[in-house]
């Protein structure tokens, strides 16, 4: 009878990149490995590598979460999987949450050093305790949100380590996705942002309004902006007293974006074998529209690339995974 259920490991790895974070956020933490269907019973075979990425305030784990209606990461792979819509592959799941809600896969005085976490770090820990097939035309990173954002940057950043992408809602052109909503930001940091950040942490403060919107200016700011010789260790991209914006500040998060990044790695992005983005068509944050900017981008550039719209927002769009690993699959032709 043939193994139709992967099994999940969950190990513990010890960070130097993260050691000694500003946040004093863990540097220990665990990250569960989504083995397929006969990985176990196969000690000859070895198989290809994707990992997926969270969005903002979430970590791996989340994606494992039980739900009524839908299958988790797992269930969906392991259901792909059995219909032969994908091959058999091993999903890596890191944890690369912050105290102030999310890291965006990169480095930052502000928050730590995520992408040399996941890059120098957990790319060969994962290769060196499984069977994998250790090469970046093996190698795939998607995410969600956050997450898709993350899995853009080290692509572009580190195509020589992974050969596939995929972004679903991956948050790009900032000016329509994050600008619109630093009024509200304003409003709920009423000029104290680690005061907004430690409602957050205490359970028993409600959350509501403009929390969230203000929760997430301050992550980003803590990724794209970061100062230490700020107070609080970033710059906000407008001013406490008056809510005016900061131009000098909101230039170096444009210098963070997809769309503007992609020009200067525009050969690594020729490079990898599948870059593939897309976001629904009535997305909250418009990153439907920054989907449509950075294929345009990508298309002047001569980037060959995948640009899909869906019906659908920005949450409850778990199944657009489906679609994402059955491009990873194929573009790995296997």
């Amino acid at each position: 009878m043939t193994e139709s259920r992967g099994t999940i490991r969950v190990l513990s790895h010890e960070s130097k990149a993260l050691e000694g974070n500003p946040l004093g956020d863990p540097h220990k933490r665990n990250l569960p490995v989504y083995l397929p269907p006969g990985y176990d019973g196969k000690a000859g075979n070895s198989y290809p590598v994707v990992f997926l990425l969270s969005g903002f305030t979430g970590r791996g784990s989340m994606m494992l979460n039980e739900s009524a209606f839908a299958p988790n990461i797992a269930e969906r792979l392991d259901i792909l999987i059995e219909k032969r819509q994908i091959i058999p592959m091993i999903a890596v799941l890191p944890d690369c949450f912050t105290r102030f809600g999310g890291s965006q896969y990169i480095n930052s005085t502000a928050t730590g050093r995520y992408e040399d976490y996941i890059t120098l770090e957990l790319v060969p820990f994962v290769d060196e305790n499984f069977r994998t097939i250790p090469d970046r035309r093996s190698r795939a990173v998607a995410g969600k949100s956050s997450g898709g954002y993350g899995a853009l940057i080290l692509a572009m950043r580190h195509a020589e380590m992974f050969g596939y992408a995929a972004s679903i809602a991956g948050d790009c052109y900032f000016e329509v996705g994050y600008k619109p909503d630093i009024k509200k930001a304003f409003r709920a940091i009423a000029g104290d942002p680690l005061r907004l950040v430690r409602k957050f942490w205490d359970e028993e403060e409600s959350k509501g309004g403009n929390d969230f919107d203000g929760l997430n200016v301050i992550g980003m700011a803590s990724c794209y902006s970061p100062n230490p010789d700020s107070d609080i260790g970033f710059d906000l991209p407008f001013d406490l007293a008056t809510g005016e914006i900061r131009e000098d500040v909101w230039a170096r998060w444009l210098e963070q974006d997809p769309v503007h990044l992609a020009e200067d790695h525009a050969d690594a992005l020729r490079s990898i074998e599948l870059l593939y983005i897309e976001a629904g068509k009535s997305d909250e944050f418009g990153l439907d529209i920054g989907a449509r900017v950075l294929s345009k981008r990508l298309s002047e550039l001569g980037i060959k690339h995948i640009h899909k719209e869906f019906e659908g927002g920005h949450f409850n769009i778990n199944h657009r995974y489906n679609y994402a690993l059955e491009a990873i699959s194929k573009a790995m032709g296997r």
